[in-house]
């Protein structure tokens, strides 16, 4: 079965969050635009994989020769909603000599001495690159609303900061995917229990996970919040389920194929004289 015919629509379609979209209505189980099964997901996860693998490549040779452009793959979802294991299972279809990542926690006391976007900016793709964020920038208005770590006024004029700042960056030639990643309680429970049953796991459990539990209500108001303040025509979100793993993967798979594909790659030209070349290796 071709892939085209497992989407009713395209992923960059389905999942980006419109106008009026509320995520108290989202069921974190489903598989929007994807009409086949697990077995379906996982064999085309390699299939599509393979496809960004070249996408990709086409990126960093361009990078390679002067070109600016850089895609930036933003990831922000609570504790066990699959971020991790995104970066394993897609990102580890591509090379990755072309890829920056970074994994933003609670601000070192360095961090802390700076503006909330001096961290992020260190840690911007360069040209060429492709740049993953395990959490972000964002954080500055989820966590820190929900735990009221600075007053209301600081926090709120951060979203209009935040859409200023993406515009530069998208003017500068960085195509930034953000993914809102949202597992339900239930499953978040599930995996935290395994992480609990399993030794190998015990070192991914962190007992703030349940503190945080406690607070679902307010982070949900908070991500709504930012959905429909920074859900932007440069910087769109895009909204993802996912208590099911293999389709939360193959869904940004999509994602990066496509904004890579829109950048209309071609291999760069050789820069030296092709036949000289030639000639020289074959007297060498």
């Amino acid at each position: 079965m071709a892939q085209d015919s497992l989407w009713e629509t395209p992923a960059a379609k389905t999942l980006r969050a419109e106008p009026g979209f509320e995520l108290d209505q989202l069921d974190r189980n489903s598989t929007p635009g994807f009409t086949g099964n697990k077995a379906d997901g996982e064999r085309l996860l390699e299939e599509r994989g393979a496809v960004l693998s070249d996408l990709q490549e086409l990126l960093y040779a361009n990078g390679r020769s002067g070109d600016s452009r850089s895609i930036l793959l933003v990831l922000q979802g609570m504790d066990t909603a699959g971020k991790g294991g995104m970066v394993r299972h897609v990102i580890g279809h591509v090379d990755p000599l072309g890829v920056q990542h970074a994994a933003f926690g609670v601000p070192t006391e360095e961090e802390k001495q700076h503006h909330y976007l001096w961290r992020i900016k260190k840690a911007l793709p360069r040209g060429g690159y492709l740049g993953v964020f395990d959490r972000s920038h964002y954080e500055d208005v989820l966590v820190v609303r929900v735990h009221d770590l600075v007053p209301e006024d600081v926090w709120s004029a951060r979203y209009d900061e935040i859409n200023q700042f993406e515009k530069e960056l998208v003017d500068a030639g960085t195509t930034i995917v953000k993914v809102a990643m949202f597992v339900s309680l239930d499953e978040q429970k599930k995996r935290l229990e395994e992480r609990l049953d399993r030794p190998d796991k015990y070192w991914k459990y962190n007992p703030g996970d349940v503190t945080e539990r406690g607070l679902w209500p307010a982070y949900q108001q908070a991500y709504q919040a930012m959905l429909d303040k920074t859900s932007t025509e440069h910087a769109p979100w895009y909204v993802v389920p996912c208590d099911r793993k293999w389709y939360s993967r193959i869904a940004v798979t999509e994602l990066l194929i496509d904004a890579l594909e829109k950048l209309d790659l071609d291999w760069p030209p050789a820069n030296f004289d092709i036949e000289a070349e030639k000639a020289r290796l074959a007297q060498s």
